[in-house]
């Protein structure tokens, strides 16, 4: 059964620190999947979790590369599938060797190719919420290594 757990940021900072703690507790072969409208925050996310991960640099979403690698505490592979049409035309980009390597991927767009995706991966929906910097994250994990990572956030809990 899966498991979920939603959050709300007050803000760009509060949505940073939600992924600081994820990629502090990230392991290899983890992969985050997020979805939601532009300007959501999901880069945002991608931020504090390169940040956990020890990344000094300032993530920033690949749209027009597609694939961004920052090397930390474990390599990040920073996907974003925005300009994916076709959910065929991911598959061209190797994902798999990326997810089944000792790194972390996080994918911006995941609901364009989700069957690309290990049933194991973290999803997170963000969307807008009532203030106007205020976000929700709808975190949902299959049994197993997701239920671990939603576990690190519990505290967070709102």
């Amino acid at each position: 059964m899966e498991a979920t757990l939603e959050l709300t940021s007050r803000g760009p900072e509060e949505t940073q620190r939600i992924g600081r703690l994820l990629g502090e507790a990230a392991q290899p072969g983890d992969a985050f999947l997020l979805v939601g409208p532009l300007g959501a925050g999901k880069t945002c996310l991608i931020q504090g979790i390169a940040w956990g991960l020890g990344v000094i640099e300032y993530a920033r979403s690949p749209t027009f590369v597609l694939i961004t690698r920052y090397q930390g505490r474990l390599d990040i592979h920073h996907v974003d599938l925005y300009r994916i049409e076709d959910p065929m035309e991911a598959e061209d980009l190797a994902l798999e060797e990326y997810l089944a390597g000792p790194g972390v991927c996080v994918v911006e767009w995941a609901d364009r190719a989700p069957h690309l995706f290990p049933d194991s991966s973290l999803w997170i929906e963000l969307a807008y919420g009532q203030g106007e910097l205020d976000r929700t994250l709808k975190m949902t994990a299959a049994p197993g290594r997701g239920t671990q990572l939603l576990d690190a956030l519990s505290a967070l809990r709102t």
